[in-house]
């Protein structure tokens, strides 16, 4: 389970996140990145004392709801290890593909890690 201060709960920040973060995707995750500095520039309330906060975005497109709340549960267990090393106050929304209900844990762990990697290192994709 992802503890309560490092979820995205506010739809504002969610929607801020998914449209003007930084995007990467790959086969079974498509990961939006707000940074601090980015949501000054565009008004929203993102600050550097607040955690990195993280929200998922699981469709009817992934299957049905036993294997959507799998593929949640699989994504929370691996972005709670993963949201401290992000900056203080980042936005992260990940959202399953299709793919993903395939997927086993070490694909989406794996998926995960590089496009994590992308928009972190300063190389995004066209949002």
């Amino acid at each position: 389970m992802l503890p309560g201060p490092h979820r995205l709960t506010d739809p504002d920040a969610f929607r801020a996140a998914s449209r003007q973060g930084r995007r990467a995707g790959s086969p079974t995750v498509v990961t939006h990145l707000l940074l601090p500095l980015e949501q000054q520039v565009l008004g929203t309330s993102g600050s550097g004392t607040t955690p990195a906060r993280a929200g998922f975005v699981v469709s009817k497109a992934v299957g049905s709801s036993v294997v959507r709340n799998r593929v949640k549960r699989r994504l929370r267990h691996v972005v709670r290890g993963r949201v401290g090393a992000l900056p203080p106050g980042a936005l992260l929304v990940v959202r399953a593909q299709s793919a993903s209900a395939e997927a086993s844990y070490a694909d989406l762990a794996a998926d995960l890690d590089r496009c994590l990697a992308r928009v972190t290192g300063g190389t995004e994709e066209a949002s």
